[in-house]
């Protein structure tokens, strides 16, 4: 395909993986070069950078990358792509996730076409879609224990000395119920294919705009999964549990004791992620949980 750098909007990319050994990195400097030689200014996160053995890359952190960069690339799974696109969240930093794990819902694009699909990127043949990220605070006895970001989920849940933890979940101010559980899910639409999926609830297409509650494991089986705007404020207060954690897309984590005070709601700030020309979410969903079927001609 003939190439024209003047016609794309993108000067700067920067490359981001995880890899624990060097030997696993030589498609991230073929990335560099391909990329090198379409004119684009190419920075490496720093991490990434360690494991990469060419040193003549620019190594940059997160801070500077969300400063600097047009486009950001990640090579991974789909737990790297939720720690980028938390990082990158505040800087509007448009995301395409090139997939070597396992599932691949949002990393989307296959390893062995990621430079045609970069190329069409380039080129300006890509959908983009915003996704909606979480904001999440915890008070303590009026104390602030911490504030963060989430893309898929924040979940309370029981700890390892197990026995069911009890909160009440306000919507809106609104007492909506009290639940003697495992845990609770709150999910994005993005998250409704992980962690809430397999906990019995709804998957939630990225473009509507919700929050999704799920009961894991309720101790009375009419606690069903809800959906609720996505300007709502939901407020989670822990009434009694002897130990509790909660967990920010299933890695960062706190503790939780009763009293405790969650805040959940939409952030501002929203994940913008590209596709090359093609991308379907429906046939994402196809191929990753094993539906069966095909598109009938004409449709």
């Amino acid at each position: 395909m003939w190439f024209n750098p003047a016609m794309h909007p993108f000067r700067t990319a920067a490359i981001i993986g995880k890899f624990a050994r060097r030997e696993d990195t030589g498609q991230l400097a073929e990335l560099a070069h391909f990329l090198a030689a379409r004119d684009v200014r190419v920075l490496v996160e720093r991490h990434t950078h360690e494991c990469m053995a060419d040193s003549s890359l620019e190594a940059a952190d997160f801070a500077r990358i969300g400063a600097e960069a047009d486009l950001a690339i990640v090579v991974g799974g789909d737990g790297t792509l939720l720690t980028v696109a938390r990082e990158l969240a505040a800087h509007g930093v448009p995301l395409v996730g090139v997939n070597r794990g396992r599932l691949g819902f949002t990393t989307d694009i296959a390893m062995h076409g990621m430079l045609p699909a970069l190329e069409q990127i380039l080129e300006g043949q890509y959908s983009a879609e915003e996704r909606t990220l979480l904001s999440a605070t915890l008070t303590r006895s009026g104390v602030t224990m911490l504030r963060t970001t989430a893309f898929n989920d924040v979940v309370t849940s029981r700890g390892v000395q197990g026995g069911m933890i009890e909160f009440r979940v306000m919507v809106d101010d609104e007492f909506a119920y009290e639940l003697r559980a495992d845990g609770l899910i709150i999910a994005s639409p993005t998250g409704s294919t992980a962690y809430a999926l397999s906990s019995g609830g709804p998957i939630v297409h990225p473009s509507v705009a919700g929050l999704i509650l799920v009961p894991v494991s309720p101790h009375t089986l009419s606690n069903r999964p809800i959906v609720v705007g996505d300007s709502s404020r939901i407020d989670v207060v822990l009434l009694r549990s002897t130990e509790g954690s909660i967990y920010f897309d299933g890695r960062d984590h706190h503790s939780l004791l009763a009293g405790d005070h969650l805040v959940v709601a939409a952030s501002p700030h929203r994940a913008r992620l590209l596709h090359p020309s093609g991308y379907s979410y429906f046939r994402t969903l196809r191929e990753k949980l094993g539906w069966s079927g095909s598109p009938q001609p004409g449709n």
